[in-house]
């Protein structure tokens, strides 16, 4: 298991998705790799662009391993957003056509195997589970 917080998260979306990237509970799999990056970079940079008026807020990033599944976890005091609630995008639309918004919480949910949203004890908890790939 890895957590840490990170105080402020101005600026830091690198940082923390680096972090995240080298937790000892994320597997050497290239192909897993490149899919857990592109759902965390989605997850953290919402937080840091919108949860905290000039993103001067903290995030808690966790990753555990229970049952052969990688739990990524999400922890921020910020403005309370569900991002699960938003329709998903019509992808078969053209982009000009598109609504703007809602296609990085779709990227996250189609790469991982289960997202999860609650709002809790006066914080954003936005928790992703992908089953770690056959040995």
């Amino acid at each position: 298991m890895m957590e840490k917080r990170f105080d402020p998260i101005k600026n830091k979306s690198a940082e923390i998705i680096e972090a995240i990237m080298q937790s000892p509970d994320i597997p050497n799999d290239e192909s897993f790799q490149f899919k857990i990056r592109l759902a965390v970079e989605e997850a953290v940079e919402n937080v840091v662009r919108y949860a905290y008026t000039e993103g001067m807020g903290w995030i808690i990033v966790k990753t555990e391993i229970e049952n052969n599944i990688l739990i990524l976890t999400l922890r921020d005091e910020g403005v309370p957003f569900d991002p699960l609630k938003k329709e998903d995008p019509d992808i078969t639309l053209s982009a000009e056509d598109r609504e703007i918004g809602g296609l990085g919480i779709f990227l996250c949910k189609q790469l991982m195997d289960k997202v999860s949203y609650v709002y809790e004890n006066h914080c954003n908890v936005l928790q992703m589970e992908k089953k770690l790939p056959n040995k």
